[in-house]
């Protein structure tokens, strides 16, 4: 090929990438869109815990809480509710930050409410520990303001504003009892019209110990046709239901109506979300269904307004329950697929945004480049360490679907003995399939650690000897979340190794699958891990 036919096919490509631009990630593993106008549950099966969205024109942005692990607060964009990808998060680190320099587990980000007001977005938290926070932006994708905490206290959880007709701003919110020592309450104060500071006093709206609605949380405020609305969950996380609440006056009284139980469905505890409308004059309800260790996974429901009451789900024996298949929100539009990110692989000088730390990450625990790789430095082990429950930096992802499959290539650079870097499930239990420098060369191990949140030693469920330090590690997640580790020498022939383990939640969270390197030594250089890509498949 000539200088000239060169120089004319750049050009061609050059075009072609303006006008084609990179097609977004579709996953290999869960895509809900089923391509005939229609979409099946979940839209997102992943632990996005407690999701609230709001619209903004044509689009929606959903948030949702992220605990301890960094960065915070996940922002997810869609043009049609059910195809999402990840496009930014509110905190790149929490606050404050001495508190969550080391992993607190189930503290953090709670419940999250997400707005779109005079021109901004505000997404509002509780933190059980310190208050009612605000965070904003004018563009969701892009970096947001410095965290405002609204209100000091403990025990404040699930925050949810309302900026009414008259100028006037309120917060409702619901009660953690391990803090504060009441809860299955809401609770109504007035702010500033900026919604940056309470300034009136907390009054009870609603009270769920009255009656069978006990541990009411995660509330929503709405104004619609002179009513006031509040949508709360009750009954608890795995087996509760989604109630609404109305009254002409913003602090009540509040009369009350079950909208949507499992009823008949396998769909259990459907509740805590969002409601938002189309264009179209159509009304969809977000909420989460929990399942254990793959976290609160996302689904969506029509609402049909009955009598001013938004009845959710379809109707069937006298109840609202969730849908499996639907057709799709009528947005005017016709959008391709689009999923959460997955795989990475590690060829921009950044992290993809599917990635998150147990705890504010530090240099030098990761390095991306724009060599093709990401370097993870064995960092030596946290004080008073007895397993990884401890340990800040490990480098994870949610749990995509029900079934995957996730391999990782690795170059293991080691310069004490006794590093170790690899691929973890992690959870209350974890296990992970690691590459181990030793006196006498390199080892594969499986280990496995129960209740680690009491402090328990890992045990190691096989190991043997690689005469390499470049190895392919996989994990294969079935049903039920049995996960089966094997590991590859040439990227071909994968061995399995070790025992089948079952995977568990966190705390408050789903299990989590990703990277890690530690360094047992307190003195010395370094070593380190290169990783090539990670990538989500089937098997």
């Amino acid at each position: 090929m000539n200088t000239k036919q060169k120089i004319f096919l750049s050009i061609i490509f050059s075009i072609a990438a303006i006008l084609c631009p990179a097609q977004e990630y579709v996953s290999k593993v869960w895509s809900p869109d089923l391509g005939n106008g229609k979409y099946k549950n979940p839209v997102i099966y992943a632990d996005y815990s407690d999701p609230d969205v709001c619209q903004a024109g044509d689009d929606y942005y959903m948030t949702a809480s992220s605990f301890g692990c960094v960065p915070g607060l996940p922002v997810l964009h869609s043009k049609d509710l059910v195809n999402w990808t990840i496009v930014s998060y509110a905190l790149q680190e929490l606050e404050p930050t001495v508190f969550f320099d080391k992993p607190q587990h189930g503290n953090g980000v709670y419940a999250p409410c997400i707005r779109y007001h005079n021109g901004e977005f505000y997404i509002y938290w509780g933190d059980p520990d310190f208050g009612i926070y605000v965070v904003k932006t004018k563009d969701p994708a892009g970096e947001w303001e410095k965290p405002v905490l609204v209100k000091s206290g403990k025990g404040l959880i699930d925050p949810s504003p309302l900026f009414d007709d008259d100028g006037k701003a309120y917060l409702v919110h619901a009660w953690a009892g391990s803090r504060s020592r009441i809860n299955s309450v809401l609770t109504v104060s007035e702010m500033n019209p900026e919604g940056t500071k309470v300034v009136g006093k907390e009054i009870i709206v609603f009270d769920g110990l009255a009656d069978r609605n006990h541990t009411v949380e995660g509330a929503k405020f709405y104004k619609r046709n002179g009513y006031y609305y509040i949508f709360a969950p009750a009954g608890g996380v795995k087996r509760g239901w989604q109630l609404a609440l109305r009254s002409r006056h913003i602090l009540g009284p509040y009369e009350q109506r079950v909208v949507l139980e499992q009823g008949t469905s396998p769909i259990n505890g459907p509740h805590q979300g969002a409601w938002v409308d189309t264009k179209t004059g159509e009304s969809w309800f977000l909420h989460f269904q929990d399942q254990e260790a793959y976290g609160r996974v996302i689904h969506l429901q029509p609402i049909e307004w009955i009598n001013d009451w938004p009845e959710m789900g379809k109707e069937k024996n006298g109840k609202r329950e969730p849908v499996l298949t639907y057709k799709k929100p009528d947005v005017g539009t016709v959008y391709p697929k689009i999923n959460p990110i997955e795989s990475d692989e590690f060829d921009k000088p950044e992290l993809g945004l599917q990635w998150q730390w147990h705890a504010n990450p530090k240099d030098p625990w990761a390095m991306p480049t724009n060599l093709g790789f990401l370097r993870l430095y064995a960092i030596p082990y946290p004080e008073n360490y007895s397993n990884l429950w401890d340990v800040p930096n490990l480098l994870l992802q949610k749990f995509p679907a029900e079934e995957f499959m996730a391999t990782t290539k690795l170059i293991f650079s080691a310069i004490g003995k006794e590093e170790k870097t690899g691929l973890l499930i992690m959870g209350l239990d974890y296990s992970y399939l690691s590459i181990n420098h030793t006196i006498d060369g390199y080892t594969l191990s499986q280990v496995v650690c129960r209740n680690a949140e009491k402090k328990t030693e890992e045990t190691i469920i096989a190991s043997e000897p690689v005469q390499t330090n470049v190895v392919w590690l996989r994990v294969k997640v079935s049903k039920n979340a049995v996960c089966e580790f094997s590991y590859s020498t040439d990227g071909k022939k994968y061995v399995s190794i070790g025992k089948p383990f079952n995977a568990r939640a966190g705390r408050w969270i789903g299990a989590k699958v990703g990277l890690f390197a530690l360094n047992p030594n307190e003195r010395g250089n370094l070593g380190y891990a290169d990783f090539d890509w990670f990538r989500i498949e089937k098997e």
